[in-house]
C-alpha cells in the first residue's frame, strides 16, 4: 500500500514532464513538441509528454543499431547479459506500488488489478532469462561420417516494439524481456494515452546500467513516431499489440523493408456455457472475463453463448452481479471497474450501446455514482435479446459490454462461435470433459480455456487466428521471432567434391 508520504511524492512526480529516453539519456523531443497526458478519472491534465517525431525515431534507431553492431550487448557472455535481465526484474519489484499507482492514474484501471500486473511484469524478465538459459538451444544433424550440421539462434538486430494503452507496463515487459534477453536492442514506442509507466521502465533500465543504446523509448503519436519506426530500414523486427486495422497498416508499411512482424490484434471471443457446467464458477469466470480491466482487453469473453435450458437462470444471475459491481475511483482498492482510457474511446463504447438499442436489444446497465460524472465511465452493461449478425456482436467494442445469446446444442454453438472475423480466444464451460475437448478443438481461436478463466501460463504460445493476429509470442515460441535460426555445416571428413574444369 502507498503511504501518505509516498502518495504526496507520487502526486508531485506526476506533475513532472516526461522525456524521451535515447542512448542512455532522458531528452526532449528534437522539435520541442509536447502533448498533454489526461487523467481518465477527472479528464484533467496529468502532465506533459515530449512528442517524438521522425527525427527522434531516427536518433533512437541509430543508437540501437550502433549498440547492436558495435556495443557489447550481443557478444557479451550470456551470464552477464542475463544478470542485467534479472537486475531489471529486481528493480521492478522495488517499484511495484509506484508502478501500480501511476498505471491506475494513467489508464483508469483499478489499482487492485494494476498491482498484480506490476508483479507479473517482473516475472516476465525472470522467466525469459530462465528460458534463454534452458531453452535457447539448437539441433544437431549428423550425415554419416562426413558432416555434422547444427543450428544456433542469433539475435536479429533492432526490435521496434509498439505497445497498447491497456495494461501497458505488463505488455511492454512482455515484449522487451525476450527481445533483450536474446541479444537484440530495442526502440519502444509506447501508447501515447498511457506514458507514465513506460517512463518508469526507462528509469529502471537506466538504473540497471544497460549499455547505452540497448534500450530506447520514443513517446509520440502512432501515425507519426510509430509510422517512422515501422518504415525505418534499420529496424528488423516489429512487434505490435493493438487493434486490427492498425496492425494491417503496419504490415503494409513494413513490407518494403521486409521486416518480420508479430501481430497480437483484436478479439470478439466467445464464452460457451453448457447446461451441465458448474453454474457458479462459470458465472464467476464470465463476469470477471468481461468486466475486469474495464473490459479493455483483447481476450475478453465479449460474446456469451448460454444453453437455452439455463438461459433465464444465468441471465438473472448476471443482472444481480452487474448491479453489484463496484464502479469508481481507480485508486480505491475496492473499485472493480474504473473509467475508460479517454473520451474518444468512451464515446465509441457508448456509441455501440446506442447501436444495440437501435438494433432492438434490451440493455441492462450498472450504476455510475454521481460524484464520478467527470470521468469516462461506462457502467458494466449486458446486451440481451441479441443475435450473432448484429453489429454489436460482430465488432470489437473493447469495453465493459457483454453480448448475451443462447444456443440449443453443441453443433449450433460451434457454428455461432466461429461466425466472426476474429479468432483470439475462447472459453468452454461443461462438466462433460469429452465435450469440453471436442468443442475446444473446433473453435477457431489461437487460445482456448476449458472450465477456466483467462489464466496465463508464460510457457505457452500467445496469439490468434484470422483477424486476431499473426505469429506467436510466449515461452520458447518467442525465440522464433526474436532470433534468427542459423545452420552451420561442418565437414568432418574428406567428402567427395565435384571437380569442374580439372584436366
Amino acid at each position: 500500500m502507498v503511504s501518505s508520504h509516498e502518495l504526496t511524492s507520487l502526486k508531485h512526480e506526476t506533475q513532472q514532464s516526461i522525456y524521451l529516453y535515447i542512448n542512455g539519456e532522458f531528452i526532449s523531443a528534437a522539435g520541442g513538441a509536447t502533448f498533454a497526458n489526461i487523467n481518465p478519472f477527472t479528464n484533467e491534465q496529468i502532465n506533459l509528454v515530449s512528442e517524438g517525431q521522425k527525427t527522434d525515431i531516427d536518433k533512437a534507431v541509430s543508437a540501437a543499431r550502433d549498440a547492436f553492431e558495435h556495443g557489447p550487448w550481443k557478444t557479451m557472455k550470456l551470464s552477464k547479459r542475463l544478470s542485467y535481465i534479472y537486475r531489471i526484474a529486481d528493480l521492478i519489484d522495488e517499484e511495484v506500488e509506484r508502478i501500480a499507482y501511476l498505471e491506475a492514474l494513467d489508464t483508469g484501471l483499478p489499482i487492485s488489478q494494476t498491482r498484480k500486473m506490476a508483479s507479473r511484469a517482473s516475472e516476465n524478465f525472470r522467466f525469459y532469462a530462465r528460458m534463454v538459459e534452458s531453452r535457447l538451444v539448437g539441433d544437431v544433424y549428423q550425415v554419416d561420417d562426413e558432416f555434422v550440421n547444427y543450428t544456433i539462434h542469433a539475435p536479429v538486430g533492432v526490435a521496434g516494439l509498439i505497445t497498447p494503452w491497456n495494461a501497458p507496463f505488463m505488455l511492454e515487459t512482455w515484449k522487451i524481456a525476450p527481445a533483450l534477453a536474446t541479444g537484440n536492442t530495442v526502440v519502444l514506442k509506447p501508447a501515447e494515452l498511457s506514458p507514465l509507466t513506460a517512463n518508469i521502465l526507462a528509469e529502471i533500465i537506466h538504473k540497471a546500467d544497460l549499455p547505452k543504446g540497448v534500450f530506447n523509448v520514443v513517446h509520440g503519436r502512432g501515425e507519426i513516431a510509430g509510422d517512422a519506426l515501422v518504415k525505418h530500414p534499420d529496424v528488423q523486427l516489429i512487434s505490435f499489440t493493438g487493434e486490427t486495422t492498425t496492425g494491417s497498416t503496419i504490415i503494409k508499411n513494413s513490407a518494403d523493408t521486409l521486416k518480420s512482424c508479430s501481430m497480437e490484434l483484436g478479439g470478439k471471443s466467445p464464452i460457451i456455457v453448457f447446461e451441465d457446467a458448474d453454474f457458479e464458477r462459470a458465472l464467476d469466470a464470465c463476469v470477471w472475463g468481461i468486466f475486469s480491466f474495464n473490459g479493455e482487453r483483447c481476450t475478453a469473453n465479449s460474446r456469451l453463448f448460454v444453453q437455452e435450458s439455463i438461459k433465464d437462470k444465468f441471465i438473472n444471475a448476471l443482472k444481480v452481479r452487474v448491479s453489484n459491481i463496484k464502479v469508481g475511483d481507480p485508486l480505491d482498492d475496492q473499485t472493480e471497474v474504473g473509467p475508460l482510457i479517454d473520451q474518444g474511446h468512451f464515446n465509441k463504447v457508448k456509441g455501440y450501446i446506442d447501436i444495440a438499442k437501435e438494433e432492438g436489444t434490451e440493455i441492462i446497465s450498472g450504476k455510475i455514482p454521481t460524484e464520478f460524472s467527470k470521468g469516462n465511465f461506462v457502467p458494466p452493461t449486458l446486451i440481451l435479446n441479441a443475435h450473432n449478425d448484429m453489429q454489436v456482436a460482430k465488432d470489437e467494442i473493447f469495453g465493459p459490454v457483454l453480448i448475451v445469446m443462447s444456443f440449443k446444442d453443441e453443433e449450433e454453438v460451434i457454428s455461432l462461435a466461429n461466425n466472426t472475423d476474429y479468432g483470439l480466444a475462447g472459453y468452454v464451460w461443461t462438466n462433460n470433459i469429452k465435450r469440453g475437448h471436442r468443442v475446444a478443438h473446433k473453435i477457431d481461436a489461437g487460445m482456448l480455456w476449458v472450465n477456466a478463466q483467462n489464466v496465463r501460463d508464460l510457457r505457452t504460445p500467445f496469439g490468434g487466428t484470422k483477424y486476431s493476429g499473426i505469429g506467436r509470442e510466449g515461452g520458447h515460441y518467442s525465440f522464433d521471432f526474436y532470433t534468427e535460426h542459423k545452420i552451420i555445416h561442418v565437414s568432418i571428413a574428406d567428402h567427395h567434391i565435384q571437380q569442374f574444369g580439372k584436366l
